[in-house]
Formats: structure tokens, C-alpha cells, sequence
């Protein structure tokens, strides 16, 4: 597979694009092997008497792993050695469309809900190391994403890529991983993120994110130099213009990644709204168990008081429960005042 015959396939139109199909085996590997262990773990879970959502599973098989099929295996992967724009929807679809299907599944959570305790241990200890932590820091695995596209798009490497197969699927792995790096830290239920990345931050992130992504496609877009121009001046299909195959290329990925910077901001909002709602329904609950407690607390108190005829304790039992309890929630009631 050290360089693929000049022979040009027929100019590609929608039919021939959804109709063609290839193989490729290492893209294969990877997918069985992701969704056999997705697989594996879920049924565990059940097994064990828990409940693994099939949204979550739907969301990994379907646009996680289904993305990498498509892009690797589709007529996207027929024409991408004879049109930029094919190779560009491939590599922004492995860089930030299959990442998002891959994190909404959540595999971290799963992998430590599956797994014996020593098990799940060792995953919660890597994802606390110091060389994962790096990668995922959220500005360090931004600037990563950033990085890997424009590496790709403004050295060799691309074109190195299209003549050297084993290159090629090392470059789809390489998009894959980058991705992945920023987007499961963000969305797993796991803390496999800094404390003070913290439900608004996260949202303020991903908006940052979703501006980042935007840059490689415009500056595809408006590049006046071609791409990998050699190679697709002797491989393009008779009468195309290689010059607007680059333009398209770059508008089709800047347009995929504001698409999936959307349903990614609003993950992570509806995450921060749920958290919201829990935590506000947690302190209702404590707020009615110590007003419960200061109430059987008075009862007992009054006889005791009745008794003895202290003015003092009469008054003390006059007295709003925030003012004579001690805790949290009566001192965020004494701070807010009682009407909040």
C-alpha cells in the first residue's frame, strides 16, 4: 500500500457516495473490539443488579463507533484519495463527531461499574495520574485538538498520509484519540477532571472548545496554498477544480463542528440544570429533617419550662428555630433571612 494507482473513479454524486463502500480492516478491529467491551460491561452491570441506560448505549453504538464505520469505511473513505473534501469530512468526523458518541456512552463509568473493585480502583488511579491529567487538562487537551488538525492539514503529514497506508490509519487513530482526549473528561460522571472544573466552567470550556474547532476549517478555507496540491492535481476526477475541492473541504469542516459544539454545550448544560435541581431537592431534604428535629425539641423542652416558670426559657421557646439551632442550613437561613 505504498502508493494507489492514478486510475480516477467517476465524478461522485450522492448515489455513488452512499453506495459505495470499502473495507478496511485495522477501522474494523478497533470497532468490534470498543463495542465488544461496551458490550461485555453493560451486561455485566445488569448481572450484577444494576442498570446500564440504553440511551447511553445507543449514543456509543450508534454515533460513537457508527462515525468511525462511516468515515473510515463509507464513500467518504472511496474518495478520499481522489477529493480533499471526502478527507476533510473524514478527519473532522474522527476528531470531533465519533468522540462526542464515544463520551455521551460514558465508558468511563462503565468500565468502573463492571469491573471487580480492584479493578474499577485501577481505573479511578489512572485516570488520577499524572500523565492523564496532563493530557486532559482541559487547556492543554483544547490546544491538543488545535494542534493535531492543523499538524495534519499544514505539514507533510497529510500528504505523506495518502501515499503511505499504514501512515493513513495511524493519522485516523491519531484524530480519534485527540478528540477523545477533551471530550470524555468533560462528559463522564467519573471525576476525572480538576475540582474547580465545576458545571459553569465546564460549559464556559466546551463554548471555548466549539470557537477552537472553528479555526481549522477557516483557515483550511482561506488558504490560498493547496493541500496536499501535487497529489490531488494527478488523482482528481477530470474537470474538477481542486482550489474549490479545498474550499469546500474547509466549509464542511467548520460547518460539522459548530454542529457538534451545539448538542455538546447543551449536554453539559442540561448535566449543570440536573446538578442544580439535585442539590436544591438534598437541601430541601436536610432543611425538613432539622426543622423536624428542632420541632421535637421544643416539644420536649415546654414542659420542662412550663415547670419551672423561667421567663428565659419561655423566651428561648418564642424564638424562630434559625436562631436557637446550630448548622449549616440555619446559618444560611440567619444569612439569607428567613423569606429567601
Amino acid at each position: 500500500m505504498s502508493e494507489l494507482s492514478a486510475v480516477c473513479l467517476p465524478e461522485p454524486t450522492a448515489g455513488r457516495l452512499l453506495g459505495s463502500w470499502q473495507w478496511d480492516v485495522p477501522a474494523l478491529l478497533l470497532v468490534a473490539v470498543l463495542g465488544g467491551l461496551y458490550g461485555w460491561g453493560a451486561v455485566r452491570v445488569r448481572r450484577r443488579g444494576g442498570s446500564w441506560p440504553p440511551a447511553r448505549l445507543a449514543a456509543f453504538a450508534l454515533l460513537g463507533l457508527g462515525a468511525i464505520v462511516v468515515t473510515t469505511m463509507s464513500g467518504l473513505a472511496v474518495y478520499d484519495r481522489e477529493l480533499f473534501w471526502p478527507a476533510a469530512v473524514q478527519n473532522v468526523g474522527l476528531d470531533l463527531l465519533a468522540p462526542l458518541g464515544l463520551a455521551l456512552g460514558d465508558p468511563l463509568r462503565l468500565a468502573v461499574e463492571a469491573l471487580p473493585e480492584g479493578g474499577a480502583a485501577r481505573v479511578r488511579r489512572a485516570l488520577t495520574g499524572r500523565i492523564v491529567r496532563l493530557l486532559t487538562f482541559p487547556l492543554v487537551s483544547t490546544v491538543l485538538v488545535l494542534a493535531t488538525e492543523l499538524t495534519v492539514y499544514f505539514t507533510p503529514y497529510f500528504d505523506t498520509a495518502l501515499r503511505v497506508g499504514w501512515l493513513h490509519e495511524l493519522m485516523y487513530l491519531h484524530l480519534l484519540a485527540a478528540g477523545c482526549l477533551f471530550v470524555l473528561p468533560v462528559l463522564t460522571r467519573e471525576q476525572a477532571l480538576p475540582a474547580w472544573c465545576t458545571h459553569p466552567v465546564r460549559a464556559a470550556l466546551v463554548f471555548l472548545d466549539g470557537i477552537v474547532d472553528a479555526l481549522p476549517g477557516l483557515v483550511v478555507m482561506t488558504h490560498g496554498t493547496l493541500i496536499a496540491g501535487a497529489w490531488y492535481l494527478h488523482h482528481a476526477p477530470p474537470g474538477s477544480d481542486v482550489h474549490h475541492d479545498q474550499q469546500l473541504g474547509g466549509g464542511a469542516m467548520l460547518g460539522i463542528a459548530e454542529l457538534v459544539a451545539i448538542p455538546f454545550l447543551l449536554t453539559v448544560l442540561a448535566r449543570w440544570a440536573r446538578a442544580e435541581r439535585d442539590g436544591t431537592a438534598a437541601m430541601d431534604r436536610r432543611l425538613d429533617a432539622e426543622l423536624a428535629a428542632a420541632a421535637v425539641a421544643s416539644a420536649v423542652a415546654a414542659p420542662v419550662d412550663a415547670a419551672n416558670g423561667t421567663a428565659n426559657g419561655a423566651a428561648e421557646l418564642v424564638r424562630p428555630w434559625w436562631e436557637t439551632e446550630e448548622g449549616e442550613v440555619a446559618e444560611r437561613v440567619r444569612r439569607q433571612g428567613p423569606g429567601d
